[in-house]
């Protein structure tokens, strides 16, 4: 067999081939165009909000490095820096931290980092730079400045007390240099000479080898090769250097790390099963599909209309595979002509959408990523998009005979029984059996159209879903007013000091609109219970090892019986409070009593409102005998001896009361307390008593929080107001929380959902549209010789025209009775899949969307068709019966 090269001659029979459709070529091109546009915006959308998520998540974090070796001594810093898996270091030592006003709203550190480390937590200076050692320099931000009352000026001296290991200390320094404050970061800094750290340590005799709150200690930040595998490379770092991270009671040798949590690549390596994998690859699949709809119809058409075309090249002695090329060549070209312009205009669309949706996201840094792998996998996938969706046009035209070819119309060459019937022939029926000529283009436009409409459809269902009541759910009262420390989740334990004094409350009330409020007590004295060493064991190996759970087993106190004596924690609630607990058994009755000896047991809940009834071991009905203490004693749990004048330094030590009163209650109901009223750390059981009995039981009256609801609209505008303005400027020391803020966050989330739905269900539907537009458009000419035989035999141009527009309207009826189908599937699918996700979804059933859509349909049904009709009706019927030869 002689080998003949022929790939020029193949190249220019598709060149010409092109050439002669040019208004084939149009369209496959604009299709093209359009089906890249939806993958560079979308692309382009969510890469920027993933790095966005991203810049906020190292924001929220403190910074960008890939992990953090903690809590080093300076021995084990120097030991892992150079390891060789490390690309690059960074030196973190914190000294402590103010809390006192101004800063008790604000999260800010003192302490030293070295160049490196400073930028990595976006402490760079705008104006100065960072301090020098042996100096009393010190760098921080904006806000910082801000809260001190001074002005941002180079040799500025301020002064700030700020507490090491728990000992107060007051430093003077001397501001060489700032950054500008941003909102998205939540620490803020005060960076000093690393000298300086060391000096105040020495002042205050801390060694940050005891330190309690680890002053002082060396933090190494690292940076490895790429952020896939952040938790193996650091335990690799450590493996080298004979540490491990696993447990303290492991050995000496165990050392704490944390991994960036902002790095989503980091997180999706962590989390990648098959769930994950598969949700992945449906995904990728569901945005190939939809630009395969489109250009797998304008090929399919294309080599219908050329069918004859292909049929003679085979008669001369063309090859199928030859074929086959010839189509992929004009793929190719008209990729190449398409794609960058759908890659340009992708990427404007998705840079238009990107900052709206962003800003329906708090907290995410508004970012337009320009990162070439949104080009690169856009242009990938419109790639492969086109090759696949030429592939089966390629093998019709390859197969096709050419005597076939020379006797084929639009519905090929499948020959049907045709059914006699005594109705006779009708318009509708002709429109109808012309759909069926070529079922294939008819399921694909069909498809295209009720893709997006499902879309949309899942969207409206989505959004309508997330339920407002759910998600404020635990904000159960119109406002709560309470000291900024108890809003802040982690900070310190409710104390005396936080305590709501009655002037705040009177303050509030004198504004008037209040319909009803009530005060929540918290504990701020030492309560015991007694619990079972099985309850006991049950609750806290969640978080420690079986050999740190036996240590603290040990060393506690035992009643008489055998109980453990642990430390309890109690509300006390007025009646407004109680009325707004969620009830699980029993009831409040009981509490609504003056000097009442019963009791609420508070088990907690997970997001999705479900109690978890392991929480606690109390049931209805039982008797809880709490231990109201009024002194203790420490002594030395290995030698029994009692400390008298305080307890002496490095010596283990125990405590056990010895003035105390035993009180005995009994459980009126299990209940569940709203987060928003809740003390916002766990550690110990819970109970609730009403307010009189907790003040007399317990001799304090320290108000945790105050909750009220407004009278109505007006009253709630108002004192939303007064409180931004009364906690901001005239108490600083007091926040609040409102309803209001809540609703609005859900607003906001809902509508960012509903936008990037909308988006994606705008982009399908151009697609759709263009492919109904494309079945039309090929459709009529295709068949011109066809219609002007109809006309040339009595049918009046009229009559085309409504046969026409019942296949249009046919197309329009298929799409609507088709998304319905999809929907009614799908509904429950999706019901079961959001309400697992989103603990605030309910589903509702809709077709709203369907409905809307309906009519725009129609009118496409009918305007299209006649459109396309105009343009080749121009030409006589005898000039398109001559063309068509």
């Amino acid at each position: 067999m002689v080998k003949v090269s022929n790939g020029k001659c193949i190249r220019h029979l598709g060149s010409q081939s092109m050439k002669a459709s040019k208004t084939r070529n149009l369209v496959a091109t604009v299709a093209i165009a359009l089906t890249t546009v939806l993958f560079t915006s979308l692309f382009t959308i969510a890469m920027s909000i993933n790095d966005g998520f991203q810049q906020s998540n190292f924001r929220q974090c403190g910074g960008w490095s890939h992990g953090t070796f903690k809590y080093l001594s300076e021995e084990q810093f120097n030991d892992l820096k150079d390891d060789p898996v490390i690309q690059q270091w960074g030196l973190r030592r914190f000294l402590g931290m103010p809390t006192d006003i101004p800063f008790n709203k604000s999260h800010v550190e003192v302490g030293y980092s070295d160049e490196t480390q400073a930028h990595w937590m976006y402490c760079d200076p705008v104006e100065g730079r960072l301090p020098q050692e042996g100096t009393d320099e010190a760098a921080t931000d904006t806000h910082v400045l801000e809260l001190l009352g001074v002005e941002p000026e180079l040799g500025a001296q301020f002064t700030v007390t700020f507490y090491v290991d728990g000992k107060p200390t007051t430093q003077t320094f001397r501001l060489c240099g700032w950054w500008d404050y941003d909102e998205a970061i939540v620490a803020n800094h005060i960076l000093i000479p690393e000298s300086r750290v060391n000096e105040v340590l020495s002042e205050l005799g801390v060694d940050p080898n005891n330190s309690q709150d680890n002053s002082g200690t060396w933090g190494l930040d690292v940076m490895f090769k790429n952020s896939l595998h952040i938790d193996r490379d650091m335990n690799q770092v450590l493996q080298n250097h004979g540490y491990q991270s696993e447990s303290r009671s492991l050995g000496d040798n165990y050392i704490l790390i944390g991994v960036n949590w902002g790095y989503s690549g980091a997180q999706l390596s962590d989390s990648m099963d098959p769930a994950t994998v598969l949700a992945i690859a449906a995904m990728l699949l569901l945005i190939v599909f939809t630009g395969y709809l489109i250009i797998y119809n304008v090929f399919q058409i294309s080599v219908t209309n050329d069918i004859r075309f292909y049929g003679l090249l085979k008669t001369i002695g063309t090859t199928p595979r030859q074929l086959r090329r010839i189509i992929r060549q004009q793929a190719l070209v008209l990729s190449a002509a398409g794609i960058p312009i759908g890659l340009i205009l992708g990427w404007l669309v998705g840079a238009k959408l990107t900052p709206v949706i962003i800003s329906r996201l708090n907290g995410v840094v508004s970012v337009v990523s320009l990162n070439p792998m949104i080009f690169a996998a856009a242009a990938g996938f419109s790639l492969v998009t086109v090759l696949l969706s030429c592939r089966k046009p390629g093998r019709m035209a390859a197969r096709v005979s050419p005597i076939e070819a020379v006797r084929y119309t639009e519905g090929g060459s499948i020959k049907r029984k045709l059914r006699k019937s005594g109705k006779g022939v009708s318009l509708f029926s002709m429109a109808r059996a012309n759909l069926g000529r070529s079922r294939s283009k008819t399921v694909v436009t069909v498809l295209s159209l009720s893709l997006a409409v499902v879309l949309l459809n899942m969207t409206v269902t989505f959004t309508g879903g997330f339920d407002m009541d759910k998600y404020l759910r635990n904000m159960v009262a119109d406002f709560i007013v309470g000291d900024a420390g108890c809003f802040q989740t982690g900070g310190d334990a409710f104390n005396r000091d936080m305590a709501l004094p009655q002037e705040v409350i009177d303050d509030i009330t004198a504004q008037g609109g209040i319909a009803g409020g009530g005060k929540v007590y918290g504990r701020t004295s030492a309560v015991q219970e007694f619990v079972d060493e099985d309850y006991y064991r049950s609750i806290w190996s969640k978080w420690n090892s079986p050999e740190d759970l036996d240590l603290l087993v040990e060393n506690m106190e035992r009643s008489d019986s055998g109980k453990l004596v642990d430390t309890a924690q109690l509300y006390g609630m007025e009646r407004f409070a109680l009325d707004i607990l969620s009830v699980l058994e029993g009831d409040l009755s009981k509490l609504y009593e003056p000097g009442s000896r019963s009791i609420a047991a508070v088990y907690f809940e997970d997001d999705y409102g479900k109690p978890e009834m392991n929480s606690h071991w109390a049931r209805l009905g039982d008797t809880v005998t709490l231990r109201y203490v009024e002194e203790f004693e420490y002594y030395n749990p290995l030698t029994g001896e009692v400390y008298e004048g305080g307890i002496p330094e490095d010596e283990p030590w125990c405590a056990r009361a010895v003035n105390y009163r035993d009180i005995d209650y009994e459980v009126a109901a299990l209940v569940s307390v709203p987060s928003t009223l809740s003390y916002r750390y766990y550690g110990s059981d819970e109970f609730v008593l009403n307010d009189q009995t907790f003040i007399q039981d317990t001799g304090t009256d320290s108000v945790m929080l105050y909750a009220f609801d407004a009278a109505d609209d007006g009253a709630d505008s108002a004192m939303e107001s007064f409180l931004a303005d009364y906690t901001e400027t005239q108490n600083p020391q007091f926040d609040y929380e409102s309803k209001a803020t809540y609703a609005e966050e859900f607003e906001s989330f809902r509508s960012m959902f509903l936008m990037l739905g909308g988006a994606l269900s705008f982009i399908v539907g151009l697609v759709g549209v263009l492919n109904f537009f494309n079945a039309v458009l090929t459709g009529i000419i295709t068949r011109k010789r066809e219609f002007a035989v109809l006309q040339s035999i009595g049918m009046t141009g009229k009559q085309l025209k409504r046969m026409l527009v019942y296949e249009g309207l046919f197309y329009a009826l298929g799409s609507v009775l088709f998304s319905l189908l999809l929907t009614l599937v799908m509904g429950p699918l999706m019901s079961a899949a959001m309400e697992s996700m989103f603990w605030f979804f309910t589903y509702r059933f809709t077709v709203s969307p369907i409905l809307v859509l309906m009519p725009l349909f129609a009118v496409l049904g009918c305007v299209v068709p006649l459109a396309v009709y105009r343009s080749v009706a121009r030409s006589t019927v005898v000039e398109r019966l001559r063309e068509a030869e």
